[in-house]
């Protein structure tokens, strides 16, 4: 596992750092809990998980009977709070050995390209990926024939780190290193404006570990990521439960 770096504490919770620091201008809420507008990104940010009050704030944040994300945290949830499900994920973080280049054949993609973006996550479940996602930050794609076929951009960005996501390619199309490229892509201009490359991968997908292993990248931490639905309807009986 990577060892503890100064500014690195931030990566403990990416989100909160990322909704209050350089995203704060996408942040819905308050300073408890904090998300992102349902159409950018699922996920929610809590500042503590100890304080009493948290599940009250994100039922009134989110709204009844709405999924959200919760990552890097495994709380027990209260009384009407519905697990819909998890999975364990690793957080990755580059090393003096990622060498980062930009890639000729790589294009910037944008608001235009968001129809053909969501098409081809839909195709290959890289993670989440939302209608304004490409807004957190630069996307860039590839296309053979005039089609998209492989993309990867920055997603969270707390304070000195950005976050690499949305790493996808079509299957006729791997085996060539070019979701390799892109990675390297997205790291160059990451580290050009003076941040850190992060990844977060399901810890399931193991080729891709390796892969990002190779580039230079190294484990930092293991994390739990949980789709959960808040109660239908404000009920006193469960709130009084958080408290």
């Amino acid at each position: 596992m990577a060892s503890t770096t100064s500014g690195d504490h931030v990566l403990d919770n990416p989100a909160w750092h990322a909704l209050t620091g350089p995203h704060a201008a996408f942040a819905l809420g308050g300073d408890l809990v904090r998300r992102y507008p349902s159409d950018v990104a699922p996920f929610v940010a809590v500042r503590t998980w100890e304080d009493p009050t948290v599940w009250q704030a994100l039922a009134e944040l989110v709204g009844p009977g709405q999924e959200i994300g919760i990552s890097g945290a495994d709380p027990a949830l209260p009384v009407g709070w519905e697990e819909l499900g998890r999975g364990e994920g690793v957080q990755l973080v580059q090393t003096d050995a990622l060498r980062p280049v930009p890639d000729d054949e790589a294009i910037e993609l944008g608001a235009d390209d968001v129809p053909e973006m969501l098409a081809l996550v839909e195709r290959n479940q890289p993670g989440p990926f939302r209608p304004r996602t490409v807004e957190l930050g630069r996307y860039i794609g590839i296309r053979r024939g005039g089609r998209l076929i492989a993309m990867a951009g920055e997603r969270l960005h707390p304070q000195g780190w950005t976050e690499i996501s949305a790493v996808s390619t079509d299957a006729e199309h791997r085996g060539q290193g070019i979701a390799s490229r892109l990675v390297l892509d997205v790291a160059f201009h990451i580290q050009r404006r003076g941040d850190k490359a992060l990844l977060h991968a399901a810890a399931t997908n193991v080729g891709a570990i390796r892969v990002y292993e190779r580039l230079g990248f190294v484990l930092r931490r293991h994390t739990t990521f949980l789709a959960v639905r808040t109660p239908a309807a404000a009920d006193d009986r469960v709130l009084a439960e958080t408290r």
